[in-house]
């Protein structure tokens, strides 16, 4: 079926770059399941932070937006959203990359020099 199709299965919400993934494969090695949580207070809501599976809190604010599975990665990484920022984004496919420079202070990339950011599509695009 193709994307097109209002049967076929709806679009991903939230996809990698394949520097993300790259990058998701060393964090998992080296600190076992991970997960993300995008909320709207850092960065325009353009930086999803990167957390040890668990140690973020999700709660009824929160949306689990995705479960991305990564390969080399023995579990899915799951994608949580605040419930405001989802309101935001609701039309958008969400794209995880890996820029350079400082991200958030918690979030296990920050050490590496290098911080995911968001980058959105119109949904059906």
């Amino acid at each position: 079926m193709d994307s097109t199709d209002p049967t076929g299965p709806p679009p991903a919400r939230v996809e990698l770059t394949h520097a993300a993934a790259e990058l998701l494969r060393r964090l998992r090695a080296e600190h076992g399941p991970l997960m993300f949580h995008q909320s709207g207070g850092c960065c325009d809501g353009s930086a999803p932070m990167c957390f040890p599976a668990g140690e973020f809190r999700t709660g009824d604010s929160d949306v689990l937006l995705a479960e991305l599975n990564v390969e080399g990665c023995r579990e899915p990484v799951p994608f949580w959203i605040s419930r405001s920022q989802f309101a935001v984004w609701s039309h958008t496919r969400l794209i995880v990359d890996v820029v350079p420079g400082r991200g958030g202070g918690f979030s296990l990339e920050a050490p590496e020099g290098v911080r995911f950011l968001i980058r959105s599509r119109l949904v059906g695009t």
